[in-house]
């Protein structure tokens, strides 16, 4: 017998996208339902955590939008414990104002937020953003500097040897780093290139920026690889350890 929340790997049978929504407010629940039937993704519905949870190891989702405040267990417990048992892209869905909350769910590794209220057409189109990003790219598959190498097509990455527990967006962000050595990037270029958004909440980036030093610097209170650039944003900086 499986653990109660693995993910089995399972796919849609015809190939879309399976989109796992979790909200306890119906009403939300079936506006975005809608949205990304219509738009050719096969949905899943979970109006509470521990729902939400067996239908991921029921059917494992390509993505999840998950309401940060459900009834019982809340979004960034959910959001944890799926993380725990394999990666999956997460949407966090939120109240406008809670800027707190919002990074808490950036910190368990939310790949992306909108508050509510929001256009479901927006929805879709982050679903689609995130996705699309998620997916393995052939192209100049193998990155590596100053002791990290990344794999975008095996989506994977290595410190030393050592793999890297990486979300979505922090994989992103490390192989565009590495891919841009030496060059100071606004926190606006950042948003732009990896998220793929001409605008949006920069403390997303900031965020991401902390997370993933504190995965790759040997000292993330005293970062040497990914540098502040003040009044522009963050420089990769590989130093002598090269390629």
């Amino acid at each position: 017998m499986q653990p109660p929340y693995e993910f089995p790997g399972t796919a849609a049978a015809d190939g879309a996208a399976r989109v796992l929504v979790v909200d306890d407010d119906p009403t939300v629940a079936e506006v975005v339902t809608g949205y990304l039937h219509r738009a050719g993704y096969v949905v899943d519905r979970a109006g509470d955590g521990p729902t939400a949870l067996t239908r991921a190891a029921a059917h494992r989702p390509d993505l999840v939008v998950l309401d940060l405040m459900l009834p019982g267990m809340d979004g960034l417990e959910v959001c944890r414990r799926m993380r725990d048992r394999g990666p999956v892209p997460v949407i966090m869905l939120t109240a406008r104002g809670d800027e707190d909350d919002r990074i808490l769910g950036l910190e368990v590794g939310a790949d992306d937020y909108v508050t509510k209220p929001f256009s479901p057409r927006e929805l879709v189109l982050r679903v689609e953003s995130v996705l699309r990003r998620s997916r393995p790219v052939t192209a100049g598959s193998r990155l590596a500097a100053a002791g990290l190498s990344v794999d975008t097509e095996a989506r994977t990455a290595t410190k030393d040897g050592r793999e890297l527990a990486l979300t979505l967006r922090e994989f992103d962000l490390l192989a565009f780093f590495l891919r841009h050595p030496g060059r100071a990037f606004g926190r606006e270029d950042l948003m732009r290139e990896v998220w793929g958004w001409d605008f949006g909440d920069l403390s997303t980036v900031t965020v991401h920026v902390r997370r993933l030093r504190g995965k790759v610097e040997e000292d993330p209170a005293r970062p040497r690889l990914i540098r502040t650039v003040w009044g522009v944003g963050y420089r990769f900086e590989p130093g002598e350890a090269g390629l």
